[in-house]
């Protein structure tokens, strides 16, 4: 089993289904409403979690209903819930998601009370950092939390996975001290400026990441796969698998909550992907985000099904 330390966000998702995604302007009729946890960060830990791994995660809620839920999903999942920190000023976080009947979604997040995380908050888990085999970490929090948890890390000799999502701008020097990179096409698009169509544009886009100091490049592409690059030039790309989407929110949140297990427990970086992506597919056959991450008995069972 894994040791992982999550440093991240936490926010409720509020999802409704809709025929099609709304345009500016525009309203539509939907339903059913789902109500759940969510964040890249709690989501990410969740699926660490369910895969087998002993997750810690540092993350902060409100001092309201949303983050009294918070809490009690985190004890169910078996989280170390040492490190959540509770704010009196702010709301828990929420996401509003609309999904269509693809399974193609539209997301907007108010991080409320994971926005004000700081860097004292982080350092209260330093010795969980210190036993740590992986510290996963996104952009939904502060960059001053994101900062110390890099620091530690590589204080600790921890190996840090770097999931830039969302798209934003954040201090490039950041790169040299990540292990693992996780962008998807769009993200890579953004830190790199190379549009990723195929293996020989998503090559050039990781070689761009391991030039800034990236040590390992996992481009991820949905249902296309993964591109995998541990050098310059001698990237190879990964098929995914074939299932039936009922929504795909939080897919790379799965995925890269069963990389993370996978890496933590020992497994070699290409076994890894290949389980992100088991994770991955059998999130996207369930409706929701923290609530679709599937247990380790589906993973072992849908990757024996699928060998």
């Amino acid at each position: 089993m894994g040791r992982i330390t999550v440093v991240g966000s936490y926010v409720v998702d509020l999802m409704s289904r809709t025929p099609q995604l709304p345009k500016p302007g525009e309203t539509v009729l939907g339903g059913p409403f789902q109500m759940g946890p969510g964040g890249k960060g709690g989501n990410q830990a969740t699926a660490a979690a369910r895969s087998g791994s002993d997750v810690a995660f540092v993350t902060k809620v409100g001092d309201d209903v949303f983050g009294k839920e918070a809490i009690k999903h985190f004890e169910r999942e078996g989280f170390n819930i040492q490190f959540v920190h509770r704010s009196k000023t702010e709301a828990t976080g929420t996401a509003l998601i609309a999904v269509d009947d693809q399974g193609e979604n539209d997301i907007v997040i108010a991080p409320g009370a994971c926005g004000t995380m700081t860097r004292s908050d982080v350092l209260k888990a330093e010795e969980e950092i210190k036993r740590s085999q992986m510290v996963m970490l996104q952009l939904e929090i502060s960059f001053e939390a994101i900062e110390a948890a890099i620091k530690k890390a590589v204080h600790h000799q921890v190996p840090v996975l770097l999931n830039p999502a969302p798209c934003v701008d954040f201090p490039q020097e950041w790169l040299k001290y990540i292990t693992y990179a996780t962008p998807n096409e769009t993200e890579a698009l953004g830190l790199t400026g190379v549009e990723v169509t195929d293996a020989l544009s998503a090559q050039e886009a990781a070689d761009v990441l391991h030039e800034k100091g990236v040590k390992t490049v996992v481009i991820t592409l949905g249902k296309q796969g993964v591109f995998l690059s541990k050098e310059a030039g001698k990237g190879a790309w990964m098929d995914g698998f074939s299932v039936k989407a009922m929504d795909t929110t939080g897919a790379g949140d799965a995925f890269n909550g069963g990389f993370a297990h996978a890496i933590g427990s020992g497994a070699p970086v290409e076994e890894a992907v290949q389980f992100g992506q088991a994770v991955a597919a059998l999130s996207v056959t369930k409706m929701g985000t923290a609530a679709s991450m599937p247990t380790q008995d589906e993973i072992k069972a849908f990757l024996k099904d699928h060998q």
